[in-house]
């Protein structure tokens, strides 16, 4: 990497990420030209065309396809470098914090972390986005900071560190006409429930679980999320297996009981994970600290 520049390593990163030669220049903040120019160093640099215009944005050749492992390997290492001279004081920090969630993170992480964040850090910001197939590249590209949920498709690769650990219970209507405090695995099997199917949160593993033990539900409602589905449990004759935080903060809420669930379903730990690269971090570091310890 002798002779080259450090701002075009960071041009040709967002242009790899973005197909995009405007719209790296946006993220990092300099003029369009000052992007093509460092992109035409680059190309001299390796004599390679490096990306070409398509219908798709502006391609890697496979000249760029291998030089970007090595590219990202640097800038994490400066990005780590940099971040371990900083110091981050959450009374003055004018930053904005992006954390990928499950919805049920939205329910139980959210309202902690931004009532803390009310005295503690006045001028920290949170902008949530849901947990998707992209999380993982958003993480390592840094367009997201953290990552809170029950997400397996996270453990490999990334940091992480266990938040709580999580079971699963019944959700009926406090005035069901069949179910008080005690339900049995026949009238698990009679009432209709609403399931939930959300992806890539890995709470497909009640299904799996019920499936292989030849549990067959009757189920009346599928849902995208779980955020309604307290409200709908409450109002009608519905019952839904839920993870056991949700429902307890849902109870507080809404007219619903929560009863044991009938048949063995496994416990799973809710985490939190990073990339390396921001491991270092000062704001990340405290970010990550600060869930862990309201979640304690």
């Amino acid at each position: 990497m002798a002779g080259l520049d450090l701002e075009w390593l960071a041009v040709f990163d967002e242009v790899y990420k973005t197909s995009s030669v405007s719209r790296a220049a946006e993220r990092l903040g300099i003029a369009q030209a000052s992007a093509s120019i460092a992109l035409g160093k680059l190309r001299t640099h390796f004599d390679d065309q490096l990306f070409s215009r398509t219908a798709r944005g502006m391609q890697p050749t496979p000249r760029a396809q291998a030089l970007q492992p090595v590219m990202r390997k640097v800038l994490a290492e400066l990005e780590q470098a940099r971040a371990s001279r900083q110091v981050f004081d959450p009374r003055v920090a004018d930053r904005e914090f992006r954390i990928c969630m499950t919805d049920i993170s939205e329910v139980v992480v959210l309202p902690k972390l931004l009532n803390h964040l009310r005295t503690a850090a006045p001028g920290v910001r949170i902008y949530v986005e849901k947990i998707s197939t992209a999380s993982a590249r958003r993480l390592e590209d840094g367009e997201v900071d953290l990552a809170v949920g029950f997400m397996p498709q996270l453990d490999a690769g990334f940091y992480q560190t266990v938040l709580f650990a999580q079971n699963f219970v019944c959700l009926a209507a406090a005035a069901h006409p069949r179910i008080s405090t005690r339900l049995t695995k026949a009238a698990y099997a009679r009432e209709s429930h609403v399931v939930v199917t959300a992806s890539g949160t890995g709470h497909a593993i009640v299904d799996k679980v019920l499936a292989a033990a030849g549990v067959v539900r009757h189920v009346a409602l599928s849902v995208p999320s779980f955020l309604g589905v307290a409200r709908i449990v409450a109002e009608t004759e519905l019952i839904a297996t839920v993870p056991l935080r949700f429902g307890q903060a849902m109870q507080t809420r809404e007219h619903i009981r929560l009863i044991p669930t009938p048949h063995a379903l496994p416990h799973y730990d809710v985490k939190q994970h990073w990339h390396e690269r921001f491991n270092a971090d000062a704001g990340n570091v405290w970010l990550r600290r600060t869930v862990a310890q309201l979640l304690a």
